[in-house]
């Protein structure tokens, strides 16, 4: 007998009919002798509801408030849950995230969880009943209902599931596991059976949008082995562990791709020391993540500094660089917000050469431009027009033979 920590976010619990498959598929697990505990969403748009709900009453809402608001959304879909358990014959109690003490810090909006008493559960197990959770939320020292911000149901899955020491953490999504690739730009994409913590990190922080970045970290930090599934086809999904024997050869994981990538340069600063925190400084006073930095020395004792930023603060970064260009005396500064980002991943890049040229080759046959270079141990990525997203794309998924099925 295992103890399964499952997660179904708002798509799979949207109405009571699909509440009703979610039930059918839980009494299904409990049925073959398994501890199951689930951890669920608001069914999907509650949460942006309540927000407008929030924002029509005030302009801007009080952070407690909207997630004593927010928390409400969870509470309806265990409480139905439970009950459709309970219709199929299958014992079931439902727990708000206070319930059950999923303790955390007080950053209402996106807190962070401490520590969780699993004593409530534990005794219900016990009893043989399925223990349905409200993901997203918990409570602080003080008692205020707190919220874990964007992808918390996920993190409140693996962080149960790290608890209670479960033996597998599944999270139930509208797709069928991680990809070599988006489906929808290569139709060959395959399924992967496996990938590493690492790769399904970066693949995250790169573009796919499969998983929340915090709760691979989570089960990564606490080795909680991590399965993506659909909630509406069976199958074997994507098991994501630790790095085994037999994986060293899976060379590249997939291609992961961005969007909402700007490029912005300034030409011509005095090349001397603090130069670039003079470039960056004020645009990371502005709370503008960078992401990608390259600078060229030029032969007169001047360099070209250029970095990437989100798309949406392209326009506020480009204000703040030329006020800074007129400081350092530079001569020219420009941007480009119709730029795209592609990221081949994989953990056994470390230890084999020749990727990095196969990709810049197969990138030229195709006559696209590699704007700025950026590599990891696990990953390398390139920045180029927007225009040639899907061709490239495309062409390394085909050059790496991800659309092959591995031995």
């Amino acid at each position: 007998m295992a103890l399964i920590v499952q997660k179904y976010g708002g798509t799979s619990v949207g109405n009571v009919e699909r509440i009703g498959n979610v039930a059918t598929k839980v009494k299904g697990w409990r049925d073959q002798g398994h501890d199951v505990i689930v951890v669920v969403s608001a069914m999907s748009g509650e949460t942006n509801r309540l927000v407008e709900l929030a924002k029509a009453t005030q302009e801007t809402p009080s952070p407690r408030e909207l997630d004593v608001l927010l928390s409400t959304g969870e509470q309806v879909t265990i409480a139905l849950l439970a009950m459709a358990l309970a219709a199929r014959g299958c014992p079931a109690r439902s727990y708000t995230g206070s319930q059950v003490h999923i303790r955390t810090d007080s950053a209402f909006n996106k807190a962070r969880i401490l520590d969780i008493d699993n004593q409530h559960i534990r005794a219900d197990l016990a009893q043989g009943r399925v223990v349905v959770v409200a993901g997203f939320q918990g409570i602080d020292e003080a008692g205020n209902i707190t919220t874990l911000g964007r992808g918390g149901s996920d993190t409140t899955a693996v962080a149960l599931a790290a608890a209670l020491k479960a033996d597998e953490c599944q999270i139930y999504t509208d797709v069928d596991g991680v990809y070599t690739t988006d489906p929808r730009v290569v139709p060959e994409a395959r399924r992967l059976e496996r990938i590493t913590f690492e790769a399904m990190l970066e693949m995250a922080s790169l573009g796919s949008k499969v998983l929340q970045i915090r709760s691979v970290e989570f089960a990564g930090k606490y080795n909680v082995p991590l399965r993506v599934l659909s909630s509406f086809e069976e199958g074997e999904g994507t098991l994501i562990t630790y790095e085994e024997e037999g994986m060293e050869e899976a060379l590249i994981s997939g291609i992961a791709f961005n969007r909402d990538e700007a490029k912005l340069t300034i030409v011509g600063v005095p090349d001397q020391p603090g130069v670039a925190y003079k470039i960056l400084g004020p645009i990371g006073d502005a709370n503008i993540e960078i992401d990608m930095i390259i600078q060229n020395v030029g032969v007169d004792g001047s360099t070209d500094f250029t970095f990437t930023v989100h798309r949406n603060d392209y326009k506020k970064a480009l204000e703040i660089l030329q006020n800074s260009s007129i400081e350092l005396g530079a001569r020219e500064v420009s941007g480009d917000n119709k730029i795209v980002k592609i990221s081949l991943v994989g953990v056994g890049m470390r230890s084999h050469a020749g990727i990095a040229s196969t990709m810049f080759g197969t990138l030229a046959k195709e006559g696209i431009n590699i704007r700025m270079i950026s590599t990891s141990e696990i990953k390398i990525s390139v920045v180029v027009d927007e225009k040639y997203l899907e061709l490239g794309v495309r062409a390394l998924h085909s050059a790496f033979g991800l659309d092959q099925e591995r031995p």
